[in-house]
């Protein structure tokens, strides 16, 4: 089954830029299937900027930031590749006031919920990048952005 959440506030582009969307694919937990995917994407000169995987017994959950997120959903739908799309925080983390233990205390100080994390396979300023999927993204890049954190766009990431 293929789908994808509907667009909400958070996955509006503003002046800022567009939030960053992760894909959530479904692959079969088969030995060469993750490189089949990134075959595909980098067949379609798609980079995969970032990259989680969790499997089972049976399946993988691929948590994936494209390069360029609208094609990546065309190419899985038209492959018949179950997945989910919605977006993540993205924060540039500092060795300075803005490591991550300020970043999780930000979020903790605003009661803001943490569902998973990873970090990104690139760094646009070479400083750490950190992908959050908050309860609450708005208000989530809001408070890290008042406490003097960068919150990365897609158009920041995107090449």
């Amino acid at each position: 089954m293929i789908t994808s959440k509907p667009q909400t506030h958070s996955e509006i582009s503003t002046p800022a830029g567009t939030p960053v969307r992760q894909l959530s694919v479904f692959l079969h937990n088969r030995v060469g299937a993750l490189m089949s995917l990134v075959k595909l994407l980098t067949e379609h000169r798609i980079e995969v900027l970032g990259l989680s995987l969790q499997d089972t017994t049976e399946l993988a959950l691929v948590r994936l930031i494209p390069s360029d997120p609208e094609t990546t959903e065309m190419l899985l739908i038209e492959k018949g590749i179950p997945h989910v799309v919605f977006p993540v925080t993205v924060v540039e983390l500092r060795e300075t006031e803005h490591s991550l233990v300020h970043a999780l205390s930000a979020l903790l100080s605003a009661e803001i919920n943490i569902d998973f994390t990873y970090a990104l396979l690139v760094r646009p300023a070479l400083n750490p990048v950190f992908v959050l999927h908050l309860d609450s993204p708005d208000v989530g890049a809001e408070v890290l952005t008042s406490s003097g954190f960068k919150v990365l766009t897609q158009e920041d990431l995107s090449r």
